[in-house]
């Protein structure tokens, strides 16, 4: 007998996000799947549904938003929002300042350690703790060196400057 486990992973979302996704999937849930069904309704006392135009097109707006709702329900189960503790370690819900090795622009970069869903609510980059920068810096402090393998093959050495909480 083999077990099976399912593997879910936890998003992080800051608490006014989730709050704001939540709100919009009600609005989904209930105004726009409401709004559908009076169109397909609508559509269906015309008679014919073979060359319904209107019903076709309602049908496959209900297939869309059916599709959005179950994405952001299955997001909204797997959110994290509480805030992470203020350490200075990387973790998801900082904004973390770093440089490249051998980069001699005294300009920091900075991205969102968080879910991509964040993007909407941050101006910068945002990336995922599943990312290889994400994964390679969870953890570390400000003032440590890390290499990781990027996307390309090639190895890449940052120095992290700051991880600091999201204030959004």
């Amino acid at each position: 007998m083999t077990q099976q486990t399912e593997t879910t992973s936890t998003v992080w979302l800051a608490k006014s996000a989730y709050d704001q996704l939540a709100a919009q999937l009600e609005d989904m849930k209930g105004p726009q799947r409401q709004k559908i069904v009076a169109e397909i309704s609508a559509a269906r006392d015309e008679g014919d549904l073979k060359e319904n135009g209107g019903y076709h097109a309602a049908r496959e707006a209900q297939g869309r938003l059916e599709g959005e709702i179950q994405a952001l329900e299955a997001l909204l189960r797997t959110a994290e929002t509480t805030e992470p503790a203020d350490d200075g370690v990387v973790a998801a819900g900082k904004v973390i300042a770093y440089k490249y090795d051998g980069d001699d622009d005294d300009e920091a970069e900075t991205f969102l350690l968080a879910s991509i869903e964040m993007k909407s609510f941050y101006d910068g980059d945002v990336f995922s703790p599943q990312a290889p920068i994400g994964q390679a810096l969870l953890g570390h402090k400000a003032g440590e060196t890390v290499e990781f393998t990027g996307p390309t093959g090639k190895t890449i050495k940052v120095h992290v400057l700051s991880a600091d909480l999201f204030k959004g």
